[in-house]
């Protein structure tokens, strides 16, 4: 039995406010529909993950979907939710699976239990909907006021994914191709496919306002694990009149020595996101024997690492860095390398500490025959959506 996960996100989201799509639009660090697709990939159930997603979204999607396993080349959707799912399917068609499972690209919390149940549900019946049962009173309204209370009994809360026999879903969304309907078990009921409903999980929520983000983001912090690197780097004067630090061209009576641009600060600071994430350090990616480093601006090898970090599964949390140095000094210059930091790594000049201290004249850096940096970078991974896979 082959299953493959087919995650519609071709919407535009616009309830969620100007910006990127809602699926595109960081939650704790990384996109929604990075997690999504995440989760799908990481279930050992799923042999296969494709993503129908909007033409103009192409490049988004590439960097939000980097690293992932399972996954085929992402389809271009149509201007409806059911044209988009026909169009996945079509294209889930030539690697012939047995069952699939439709999920909404801005529920990025769906558990593995969930998935599990799904496929499961499928061994006795042709379709499975995952929902949860209303609780609340319900009642009509007319004219904004409270009218007759509507019972309750046997109402569900649809949610996906909506799990199928494969060759029984993508007949029914033949047959009702040009319609309109709200979701694939509307499909399946106008085909007579019976469907059975199993118990979803209020944290599966759908992301489609700025407040559901928020929500999502105060969800993950419960489960989340933190996990802390360090970094040092040193570097000698030579001749020159800058040097490079966090990113700025700092003037000075010196130059530092080194085969990049010899950015003390940004080499600690990328060591520090290696450590955390257990990916050696900056010698091993960038080694200082090959001459394409030769010159090389630093802000590449933190913007690897960071990157290396979201495709880890982990969201930057702070880092701090400091220097240590008799000159030149920082403090001028601290606040324009915090905003570069924070532009290289995505995230808010908030979670960006830079400072400096000396050594009273004692040593290399007090004897100023150089600098020296020292940085630590703390970073969020969240048990529910880990890629490490």
């Amino acid at each position: 039995m082959t299953v493959a996960a087919l995650i519609v996100a071709a919407g535009r989201g616009t309830r969620a406010g100007p910006g990127a799509p809602k699926q595109y639009r960081l939650l704790a660090g990384q996109p929604v529909l990075r997690r999504t697709l995440a989760a799908f990939a990481a279930h050992p159930g799923i042999d296969r993950v494709l993503a129908v997603i909007h033409p103009d979204d192409r490049n988004a999607y590439d960097e939000a979907a980097g690293g992932l396993p399972k996954l085929l080349p992402p389809c271009p959707g149509g201007p409806t939710r059911q044209s988009s799912v026909l169009a996945g399917l079509e294209a889930l068609a030539v690697h012939a699976p047995s069952r699939v499972l439709i999920h909404d690209g801005a529920r990025p919390l769906v558990t593995s239990a969930i998935i599990g149940r799904s496929i499961d549900a499928l061994e006795a019946h042709a379709g499975a909907l995952v929902a949860i049962p209303l609780t609340d009173t319900i009642r009509r309204t007319t004219g904004g006021l409270a009218g007759e209370t509507v019972p309750r009994d046997g109402l569900w809360r649809a949610q996906t994914p909506q799990a199928f026999r494969f060759d029984a879903i993508l007949a029914a969304h033949r047959a009702a191709a040009g319609g309109e309907l709200t979701d694939d078990v509307a499909v399946a009921a106008a085909a007579g496919l019976d469907v059975v409903t199993i118990e979803g999980d209020e944290t599966n929520m759908k992301i489609t306002s700025a407040g559901d983000l928020a929500r999502a983001e105060r969800l993950l912090g419960s489960t989340a694990e933190f996990r802390t690197g360090t970094g040092f780097d040193v570097h000698r004067f030579g001749d020159g009149d800058h040097v490079m630090l966090c990113g700025v061209r700092v003037p000075h009576t010196h130059g530092l020595i080194g085969h990049s641009d010899a950015d003390a600060g940004l080499h600690a600071l990328t060591d520090a996101i290696l450590g955390a994430i257990g990916e050696g350090d900056i010698g091993q990616h960038f080694p200082p024997s090959d001459p394409q480093w030769k010159g090389a601006s630093s802000d590449r090898f933190l913007a690897h690492a960071a990157k290396l970090a979201r495709h880890a599964g982990a969201s930057i949390v702070n880092v701090d860095v400091t220097f240590i140095c008799e000159r030149p000094k920082i403090g001028p210059w601290r606040d324009t390398m915090r905003a570069r930091v924070a532009e290289i790594l995505e995230i808010d000049m908030s979670r960006v500490s830079i400072k400096a201290t000396t050594t009273e004249g004692l040593g290399f850096t007090g004897r100023n025959e150089g600098l020296a940096a020292q940085a630590l970078a703390n970073l969020r991974f969240d048990a529910s959506t880990s890629t490490d896979i």
